[in-house]
């Protein structure tokens, strides 16, 4: 799957399914900038499902970088207990200070100023740069880079997340014109059919395109 042609297919099938059934989540009705970097930290290695609750309560407690500034930690720990979160509080803080000491507030669109902030890894930066600005940030975590190797056939360890081949293929997909839709849509696939265990083939929407798909069948 070289081809220009068949890149343009695999956007295609993806975006069409997604259409169908993507997730529906508080965080993705929104391109606010504060709104979006709070849901991705508190996405961290925590499911979305659980989050929901959470990121509503905090958002309406603490609804801008002020407001956490301001905040005591132990506030901020107690509305994090539930995701096993405690340990972002002062982190969050942190950023929230650094954030008005230097931008005023305002939460900088340049990657690297956003991962120079406490707490924010590359991922966080790349993502809230796709979901809020509509930037064409590859979203490299374990489960985008699942798909990618599946489809490509290509060997994943634990660190092809932060390989620069597979940020090189992700960047080769990736709808310019859309790619917000086309981030959540990569998430979604992996959460729903593309799992670690007993994926959903014979669904998916770029099995003609998959090399797993081929050797498993």
């Amino acid at each position: 799957m070289t081809r220009a042609t068949n890149k343009k297919e695999f956007r295609n099938a993806l975006l069409q399914w997604w259409m169908i059934n993507k997730r529906d989540f508080p965080w993705r009705t929104t391109k606010d900038v504060y709104e979006t970097l709070i849901a991705e930290i508190f996405l961290h290695r925590t499911r979305a499902e659980q989050v929901v609750p959470v990121y509503n309560s905090f958002i309406k407690k603490f609804p801008d970088i002020k407001s956490i500034a301001q905040a005591e930690e132990n506030d901020v720990k107690q509305m994090l207990r539930s995701l096993g979160l405690r340990w972002r509080a002062n982190l969050l803080i942190l950023m929230a200070k650094e954030l008005m000491s230097k931008y005023g507030g305002r939460i900088p669109a340049d990657k690297s100023d956003l991962e120079s902030l406490p707490g924010i890894s590359q991922y966080i930066a790349s993502a809230v740069r796709s979901f809020a600005l509509e930037l064409p940030d590859p979203i490299l975590d374990t489960n985008t880079v699942r798909i990618l190797g599946r489809v490509f056939g290509v060997p994943v360890s634990d660190g092809s997340r932060r390989s620069e081949k597979f940020r090189k293929i992700y960047e080769s997909l990736i709808d310019i014109d859309h790619p917000r839709d086309f981030n959540f849509a990569m998430i979604d696939l992996a959460a729903k059919l593309c799992k670690p265990i007993n994926p959903s083939c014979d669904l998916c929407p770029v099995r003609t395109m998959c090399e797993y798909k081929k050797t498993s069948s």
